[in-house]
Parts: C-alpha cells; structure tokens; sequence
C-alpha cells in the first residue's frame, strides 16, 4: 500500500448528519433524549465559538463512555471548551494543573495520616468527580500521567490494597500543547490508547474570531461562565449511553472496521498500526455518531468521518516517514480511499 504525501488534517465532524429517507421511525424516548443532548451545544455556543467539531467530540466521548484528548496552541479556548461543556452538563467537574513537579497522589488520592483518631485514612484525590479537566497533561512526567490509568480504564483507583470505585458517568478531558512546545513530555502510548478521541483545536474562521472580539468588548469573560444554564440532567445522560449501547452494527459493518484497521498496519509508513482495541473504540465512537444524528445502525459514513479523530493518536510512523514529513492523518485518509466500502 502507498502512503500519501503530506496533507492537511482531515475535518472533524461539526454536526450529526441527516437522517436518511429510508430509516424507520425514531422511537420517541432517544427524540427526547437527543434534543437534551443537543442543548449541550446550544449552551456550550455561549461561550465558545466555532468548535462545532470539538463539541461533537466531546459529546461522542461522553455517550461512548470514553475520554477526550484536545490539542493546540495556547490561546484557542481549549480549557474554556472543557469548562463551558462541562457547566451544561451540571455535573461535578474538577480541574488538575499538570505541572513537572505535580505527583501522582496529588491526582488520584493518597494515605493521610490522622493523628486524633491515630491511622491513616484515604484522602481522595480530584479524580474523584464525573468531569476531570487534565490541563495541559503533557506538561508533566509520564509517572504522574500513570496516575490517571486505572481511572480512565477501570473508572477505579487502587491504593494501599483496596479498590474505590469512581462516579459515573466519569470523563476526562485532557488538554495539552504541541509537543514541538518547550516544557512538554510525550505521553506513553498507554496513556494515549486510554482516550477515544484526539480533538485538534486550530484557530477559528476570520468571522469566528471577529465574534469572539465582539464578545470581549460588550464584556463576556472566560472566567463568569453563568449565563451557562444546565441542558441535560444525569439520567438523561445516563440513559443517552445505554440508547447508544442499543445501536446496531452489521456484520459487513463490522468486517469494514477490521479491513480498515488491517490496512493501517499494512501501510508502508507504518511502524504501530491500529490495535483490535483501536477497532472497537472506532465502533464506539461510531456507534454514537449514528444515534446522534438519528440512526438506527452504523453506516460507512459513521465510520469514516469517526476513523481519523478515533485513531491519529494511536498510530505510530517509521521514523523515516516522519523525517519526510509524512503525517498520520494522511495515512489514515490514504487507508479511507484505498479499502473497499461495504454497500
């Protein structure tokens, strides 16, 4: 298989796609559900403006029970994002600032001794909560990065032999900068295989930006995120992850995945290609794609526009093709055109 040459990022999904003439009747409960779900982004749009894209992935990873990873350049709104779409879910929301010197305790909890009641007792850390906003994770050892591996795949944390379960839903939204900016580590690939999505957050549109000024100087501020209102309770959350549970996957579906998976490790840029867990976030992420925009099953469509933000963090490149300049997202588009498409 020959690999592309460089090319721009394929684009994010900004909005649930149409549904299709011939579906069936949606069943009235994921109606409801969806239009809770969709305030998300009403309220979230308060706030932040032109990250269509990086909503929808948010909320992908909130129905498929994954985690978010979001990067890019200081100044894009990226923590304001996270904070914002968190204030419409009205969950519990915390906030870690990933720093060199910050400690794995310091995340996930550790044994404090009490000296009144003479032991020592657990004192939880701020992973504790249903949204953990991991800012700029990347700006701190990978020993204090393993602290968020059990809680982002087990939703429990382990300490001093007994297991404490995490709240749910439970979500982590991590944000980091280019790692060609100074003061950055590289996550291990196990810490990048915990999350669903890679979010890639670029500068917006002249008339994006245009209206964010405008907003600045009739007085919105990032800090007062109040005129944000509650869109969705926990149940509907809830609810609106076991409805995405129910969608359906065929079995020529299924196959596309493995093909397309197969043909990333095939591709001669490749050094890691996509793993079977890869394949089933891909279908999970799917999955959500569809039941956002209405579908009953999983389409090609639901597929391809998933693939590229599901899996440019899990695919690694021989390092010759880095040194020509050959990106992951080219590789994945490259895999897109040249795998047969089920009918």
């Amino acid at each position: 298989m020959t690999d592309p040459t460089p090319a721009s990022a394929a684009p994010q999904p900004a909005a649930p796609a149409p549904r299709a003439p011939h579906q069936t009747p949606a069943d009235p409960d994921a109606v409801r559900l969806r239009e809770a779900v969709g305030r998300v982004r009403t309220e979230v749009g308060k706030a932040v403006i032109g990250q269509d894209g990086a909503v929808s992935g948010l909320l992908i990873a909130l129905l498929s029970r994954g985690h978010a990873l979001i990067e890019g350049v200081p100044g894009v709104a990226k923590t304001l994002l996270v904070r914002s779409f968190s204030k419409a879910l009205g969950l519990d929301t915390k906030r870690v600032q990933f720093t060199p010197d910050l400690m794995p305790g310091d995340v996930s909890g550790s044994l404090i001794y009490d000296a009144k009641a003479g032991e020592f007792e657990f004192r939880e850390g701020p992973v504790f909560t249903n949204v953990l906003l991991a800012d700029e994770i990347n700006r701190t050892p990978p020993k204090t990065q393993s602290a968020l591996l059990e809680a982002m795949e087990e939703r429990q944390v382990s300490s001093d032999g007994v297991t404490r379960a995490l709240p749910e839903p439970f979500l982590v939204a991590a944000t980091q900068n280019p790692i060609e900016h100074e003061g950055t580590y590289t996550l291990p690939e196990a810490q990048l295989d915990r999350f669903l999505l890679k979010l890639i957050i670029r500068v917006p549109e002249r008339d994006a930006e245009v209206d964010v000024l405008r907003r600045h100087a009739d007085g919105f501020t990032p800090r007062d995120l109040e005129r944000i209102d509650r869109a969705v309770t926990p149940e509907e959350i809830r609810e609106a992850q076991d409805s995405v549970d129910r969608v359906a996957a065929t079995d020529e579906m299924l196959a596309y995945i493995v093909d397309l998976a197969r043909a990333t490790r095939e591709a001669a840029s490749v050094e890691v290609g996509a793993s079977p867990r890869a394949a089933t976030a891909l279908l999970s992420a799917s999955k959500a794609w569809a039941w956002l925009g209405g579908y009953p099953a999983i389409t090609p469509d639901h597929v391809q526009a998933m693939l590229t933000p599901v899996w440019r963090h899990r695919i690694q490149l021989r390092p010759d093709a880095e040194i020509e300049g050959v990106s992951v997202d080219a590789v994945l588009a490259s895999v897109l055109r040249q795998t047969p498409v089920p009918r």
